[in-house]
């Protein structure tokens, strides 16, 4: 093994220099904003200011957690819940399409995606609206509560027909039994609560048939289902997956679901990664679409609630950081945690082949 150490020369001491220098201006304000959640209101304001609390409080927090802060924190993370998963879904099954199945006007439908990857959500946000406000809420239930019955079924139909080996008898907990049975009893629940079957809430009979989807949730889920950027990413994902592998499934009798669900879903597995860290940011931080669509103040998120503390309690810098911190610890947790697998999945999709 070589054991020489590098030398210092002076590009590399310029370098560490430019480096530390670009991590102390990303890092500081992260550090100002948890800093001033604990300073009341005069030393925030102070001049000069105080670099680290020598008296913290937790004032700011008890104040923030009086208003909803903990709904608008639950509303936030299921709508990027609810845009991840959607976005990976959609993306995936059609950047698998574009990538690997030929089909008339192909090149037509890739060029408007990379098209709209360049056009401002501002351009099309008032027919945004208005269709967010002519769809109804009760539709959207329904639907759901379809595409559960159908999971339903296809789950059923599967285990039934290929039970031996779903049950894997070479292992002693048959796990994809198990995992099929677990998502069966997830559908179904879901049909249960929303059809109004004996013993359930009944929510489609209990919304407003006239209620439209704006100042729900849903209206700022929706619009991020076909991100044409994830559909690019995707698409770069599933160039990857050699054509041998494709035919060989369809040699041993497996149909288009079956062949993307066992076959393409883990070799893109790191794309999957990387989309889903994009769409969960970029949707907690999309204050402009939060803006527009959320009005009521229990639909609100973290964001759009830190902005109205901000008229009630004429700017407290304390609480305003406060809520801040609050808000940035999930983004920050998230990346940390992930921080390997997001890189993965980005230098994967950069190579072709």
């Amino acid at each position: 093994m070589n054991n020489k150490k590098k030398k210092l020369t002076p590009y590399r001491v310029v370098s560490l220099i430019v480096l530390i220098v670009i991590a102390f201006t990303f890092v500081f304000p992260f550090y100002w904003i948890v800093t001033g959640a604990f300073k009341s209101q005069s030393v925030a304001i102070a001049l000069p200011p105080q670099w680290f609390p020598t008296e913290p409080t937790m004032a700011n927090f008890e104040k923030l957690f009086k208003n909803p802060a903990w709904q608008w924190m639950l509303n936030t993370v299921l709508m990027a819940l609810g845009s991840m998963l959607l976005v990976c879904g959609t993306a995936s099954l059609c950047g698998y399409a574009l990538a690997k199945k030929r089909f008339y006007g192909q090149t037509i439908v890739f060029s408007l995606i990379i098209c709209a990857m360049a056009l401002p959500k501002q351009v099309v946000l008032v027919p945004l609206v208005r269709i967010m406000a002519n769809l109804r809420l009760r539709w959207l239930l329904i639907a759901l509560g379809a595409i559960a019955a159908v999971i339903i079924v296809m789950i059923v139909w599967n285990v039934v027909k290929n039970f031996n080996e779903l049950t894997d008898k070479s292992s002693r907990t048959p796990k994809n039994l198990l995992l099929a049975l677990l998502v069966v009893a997830v559908a179904a629940a879901m049909v249960v609560y929303l059809a109004k079957l004996p013993g359930a809430n009944g929510l489609i009979a209990s919304t407003p048939e006239k209620q439209p989807l704006t100042d729900t949730l849903w209206a700022v889920i929706l619009p991020t289902v076909g991100w044409p950027f994830g559909v690019f990413l995707m698409k770069q994902f599933s160039e990857t997956i050699p054509n041998e592998i494709l035919e060989a499934a369809r040699i041993d009798g497996a149909g288009e679901l079956r062949t993307f669900l066992t076959v393409v879903c883990p070799i893109i597995k790191p794309g999957f990664g990387a989309l889903a860290i994009f769409t969960f940011i970029n949707t907690w931080n999309d204050y402009f679409l939060q803006l527009i669509m959320l009005q009521s103040r229990a639909n609100l998120t973290i964001s759009l609630g830190i902005a109205t503390l901000q008229a009630e309690f004429a700017t407290n810098y304390g609480l305003m950081m406060a809520g801040a911190a609050l808000g940035a610890v999930p983004i920050v947790a998230i990346f940390l945690v992930f921080q390997k697998f997001f890189t993965q999945g980005i230098t994967m999709g950069a190579v072709k082949g």
